[in-house]
C-alpha cells in the first residue's frame, strides 16, 4: 500500500515539475501554414499524465488518498519549481494544478459508477479546462505582470499579438497558447484512456457508498 502511494506521489511530482519547466518552451515547428510555437508549449504534452495518476489513485484507493497525492505533489513540485522556474510560473502552475486536480477528483468520484471511460475522460476534461484557464491567465496575461515585478524580476507577460491558433485573427499570444494547450490536453485525455483501461484492469475500484433510502 505504501509503495503504491509513494510511487503515485513520485510520479505526480515528476510530471508537474517537468511541466512547469517545459511550459516555458514553445514547440518550434511548422505544420503547414501553422506555426506551432504560437499555439503549443511542451508542457501541454507532459501535464495530462498528472490526471492519469490522480484518476488511477482515485479508482484504487478512493478520493481521500487521491487528494493526499495531489496535495503532497503540489507542495513538493511548487518548492522545486521556485528554483527551476520563475516565481510567476511557479505560482500560476501551483494554483492551476491544485484546483484542476481537485476538480478532477470530484468529477471522477461523482461519475465513478458510470461506463468505464466516462469518469476519467470527463474528469480530465473539466480539470484541464480550469487548469489551462488559471495557469495561462496568471502566468502570461499582462494584468498579472505584477507577480514577477513583486519578486524583482522582469515581467514575463506574453501580451504581444499572434494569429489565433496560428491561422485566425490576431490575439494576445498567451490566449492562443492557452487554446492550443487545452486542445492538446483534450487529445491527450482521449489517448490516455488506453493506458487507463489497461491499468484499471489490474486495480480494484473503490467501493461506492450504498444508496440511502428516501
Amino acid at each position: 500500500m505504501f509503495a503504491r502511494f509513494a510511487a503515485a506521489v513520485a510520479a505526480m511530482v515528476v510530471v508537474v515539475t517537468a511541466s512547469n519547466i517545459l511550459v516555458q518552451y514553445p514547440v518550434v515547428a511548422d505544420l503547414g501554414p501553422i506555426h506551432l510555437g504560437d499555439i503549443l508549449t511542451w508542457g501541454a504534452v507532459t501535464y495530462p499524465f498528472a490526471f492519469l495518476v490522480s484518476d488511477l489513485t482515485n479508482r484504487h484507493d478512493g478520493p481521500q488518498r487521491a487528494r493526499l497525492v495531489v496535495l503532497i505533489g503540489f507542495v513538493v513540485a511548487l518548492g522545486i519549481s521556485f528554483f527551476l522556474a520563475t516565481p510567476r510560473i511557479a505560482i500560476a502552475s501551483g494554483s492551476a494544478f491544485l484546483l484542476g486536480q481537485l476538480l478532477d477528483i470530484a468529477v471522477f468520484q461523482r461519475l465513478r459508477n458510470r461506463y468505464w471511460l466516462i469518469p476519467p475522460l470527463s474528469a480530465s476534461l473539466f480539470g484541464s479546462l480550469i487548469d489551462t484557464a488559471i495557469f495561462f491567465s496568471l502566468a502570461f496575461a499582462p494584468m498579472f505582470g505584477f507577480i514577477d515585478l513583486a519578486f524583482g524580476m522582469e515581467d514575463g507577460s506574453l501580451g504581444f499579438g499572434a494569429p489565433w491558433l496560428g491561422i485566425g485573427s490576431e490575439v494576445p499570444l498567451w490566449l492562443s497558447l492557452a487554446t492550443g494547450d487545452f486542445a492538446v490536453k483534450f487529445l491527450a485525455a482521449l489517448l490516455l484512456l488506453a493506458p487507463y483501461r489497461v491499468l484499471m484492469g489490474k486495480l480494484m475500484p473503490f467501493p461506492a457508498k450504498p444508496a440511502t433510502a428516501g
